[in-house]
């Protein structure tokens, strides 16, 4: 997950949180994510996973996936650095000059829900493990956690995201392992719930569409009122 220097300025501010962005500035226009797959990166049946996560998330919602025409701006899916990640919801902040929104996939992400995952995030959804409530599902054990990457574990601010009214999800999408980042082996997240497993890489939850709905394809109470 690759966080813009204001989104992470609002995380270190937050002590509340939800998992998706609350504004609508960050949302992709139109509901549709301009693509470009860099296609030297990859080889057929990668290109055709990174196409079964679009028409994934596509066949549960309203969101739409097109392929960039001419220089217009578009998220850039590449390859050619290491690990899973992608910008949080729609970018045109620049970098150089120039703007930069990448989601990159090495080697070792593909699998169907590391894919739709990073797409998630693309679409504007943070971690699920970062939500305002989480301390009521689960522990965080930081002394487990690699030195570097607590960020990852922060909860987000209220202004910033929303949970769109859905209750924590332990079968999310967008949910971290139980040793995710771990410096020794050991769990940075247990469950308080007893028989439930964390991190799912095969898709989408059924709270993950439902949320995914109400954050683009619902008209909102705000725009209800105003007609």
């Amino acid at each position: 997950m690759v966080l813009s220097p204001e989104q992470k300025q609002l995380i270190r501010a937050a002590e509340v949180a939800r998992n998706g962005l609350r504004g609508g500035a960050k949302r992709w226009p139109e509901k549709t994510v301009v693509y470009h797959i860099d296609e030297d990166d990859f080889d057929d049946e990668q290109i055709k996973m990174i196409e079964e996560g679009m028409a994934d998330i596509a066949n549960k919602s309203c969101i739409k996936f097109r392929a960039r025409k001419d220089e217009e701006h578009a998220v850039m899916i590449k390859g050619s650095a290491n690990g899973c990640f992608s910008n949080v919801g729609y970018s045109t902040e620049e970098d150089d000059g120039e703007v930069h929104q990448v989601l990159n996939l090495a080697k070792g992400c593909f699998k169907h829900g590391t894919v739709v995952h990073e797409m998630l995030h693309t679409l504007g959804f943070y971690h699920m493990q970062s939500t305002y409530d989480r301390d009521n599902f689960v522990e965080i054990v930081w002394e487990n956690i690699k030195s570097g990457t607590e960020h990852n574990f922060a909860k987000y601010t209220n202004d910033t995201v929303t949970d769109f009214g859905v209750s924590y999800d332990y079968d999310s999408v967008m949910h971290y392992p139980e040793t995710a980042f771990s410096k020794n082996g050991n769990r940075t997240i247990i469950p308080l719930q007893e028989n439930v497993k964390i991190g799912q890489r095969n898709g989408l939850s059924e709270r993950d569409i439902l949320k995914l709905n109400k954050m683009y394809c619902e008209e909102s109470e705000e725009n209800r009122q105003r007609k």
